[in-house]
């Protein structure tokens, strides 16, 4: 690995001014376990790693009527080991439980699985299905990013160089509302998604019409796809199998896959379908027992 200065800062005003005053050549440490592997085989070369465990904002998880925060260095762990978080946000459960090995969980963060930005990301489908805001900070201060513009390209977001996401905020559920992520992978478990959906569903009073829905696909384009029109499709129509095999259909023609050693374009269009069927009966499932 190459020599690097490494800074430890305690509020976001010095995290602020370290980015800043380094030029572009700094990255900020959440848990990890995406930076560390990639400055090993020299993927990322930094100048300066500032470490981001000790900014109180950035390890906030806090649950309120409005919504849920979750700050940027805050573990998968800490999450699914929450139970009014679990209870009131399944669908997150579904992708941080995903991520890594139990082990992993104790580092790895939401907001570094965002900020990663991989087409493959667990979280990000998930959190975009969810109507999830970034919340990032720079010299100008304070601006909220919806998540499924997050990212923009292979491993780059929208952050400028002296900018960080200080958290996530999560709106509070809707009645008679659910959602779903499911991915596949070749393995059992500790893989990279082949292909990954999340998908919320907001149901009338009676369960019986979609009101709103939400799609979003991982590992089908240069970055995680937010498939609206696909959710728009679903609304005011009955729910069953006719209205969410057309909002498959439309997920799976807006996806733009690559072959690659874990894929090919044709299997991995067939899993969008799948997926989002799935991703969809599942969602609507939890809808009903809300």
């Amino acid at each position: 690995m190459h020599s690097f200065d490494y800074a430890a800062p305690e509020s976001l005003g010095e995290a602020v001014t370290l980015l800043s005053g380094a030029q572009g050549n700094a990255r900020v440490l959440a848990g990890g376990t995406d930076l560390i592997v990639n400055m090993r085989v020299g993927r990322r070369k930094p100048g300066l790693v500032v470490d981001g465990k000790r900014i109180p904002e950035l390890n906030e998880l806090a649950l309120t009527a409005d919504g849920l925060t979750v700050g940027a260095a805050v573990p998968c762990r800490r999450i699914w080991e929450h139970a009014d978080v679990s209870r009131r946000y399944p669908a997150l459960i579904d992708s941080v439980s995903l991520i890594g090995s139990v082990h992993i969980q104790g580092r790895a963060t939401i907001g570094g699985n965002l900020c990663n930005a991989a087409p493959s990301g667990d979280a990000i489908p998930t959190l975009i299905a969810l109507g999830a805001v970034a919340r990032v900070l720079g010299p100008g201060g304070t601006r909220e990013v919806p998540v499924e513009r997050f990212c923009v390209a292979p491993g780059k977001t929208c952050l400028a160089d002296d900018e960080l996401l200080v958290s996530v905020f999560i709106p509070a559920p809707q009645a008679n509302s659910g959602a779903k992520y499911l991915r596949f992978i070749p393995r059992n478990e500790m893989d990279i998604a082949v292909a990954g959906v999340g998908a919320s569903v907001v149901l009338d009073a009676a369960k019986q019409t979609f009101v709103s829905a939400r799609i979003a696909l991982a590992s089908v384009g240069p970055t995680p796809i937010f498939a609206a029109e696909a959710g728009a499709l679903l609304a005011g129509k009955p729910v069953g199998e006719d209205a969410i095999q057309l909002a498959a259909d439309d997920a799976q023609a807006v996806a733009r896959p690559i072959t690659d050693m874990r894929g090919t374009v044709e299997q991995r269009r067939h899993l969008v379908k799948v997926l989002t069927a799935r991703a969809l009966r599942g969602a609507v499932e939890r809808a009903k027992g809300a």
